[in-house]
């Protein structure tokens, strides 16, 4: 029986390809491999707050926030983190930032109630308590507003 050049070929060439494929990741996937993504300054952000490390927070959230006006998680994070470094009237701006954006972001009404406290105005406060009360009945940000607002008054020696 005679081999056709043709067929020959064709063999190799089946040959040659089994043996890359299985050792080619780019060929074996299908596909390109993904680009990796460098980390956004907003998650290098949360990850800074979540390691209290507000000062380092700021600017970071400053950065995302110049990319994205409107992210008023950003916005709650960067009034947190300079609460937390004793910034109060920028906090206060960037908390109402947040809300303007998202009248019903839990956080920065827990947030700014806790702020209100460091300043001694219980009513704004106890108003924010009862905004986080319509929006949520047993979440987080209602039971850590209550206890602070709870924990306020025994200090200050006001009784409910």
């Amino acid at each position: 029986m005679k081999t056709s050049p043709r067929l020959i070929a064709a063999g190799i060439l089946a040959a040659v390809l089994a043996l890359a494929l299985p050792h080619s990741p780019v060929l074996a996937m299908g596909s390109a491999p993904e680009p990796v993504k460098s980390e956004s300054d907003y998650d290098k952000a949360v990850k800074a707050v979540k390691a209290e490390k507000y000062k380092d927070a700021i600017p970071l959230l400053q950065k995302a926030i110049d990319q994205d006006p409107k992210n008023a998680n950003a916005w709650n994070y960067l009034g947190y983190s300079q609460r937390k470094t004793g910034q109060l009237d920028a906090a206060l701006k960037s908390y109402t930032s947040a809300l303007q954006i998202d009248p019903n972001h839990k956080g920065a009404h827990e947030y700014l109630g806790e702020l209100y406290l460091m300043t001694d105005n219980l009513p704004k406060a106890e108003e924010l308590l009862k905004k986080l009360a319509a929006l949520c009945n047993g979440c987080d940000e209602r039971k850590e507003l209550e206890k602070a607002v709870a924990t306020y008054k025994k200090a200050k020696g006001i009784s409910s």
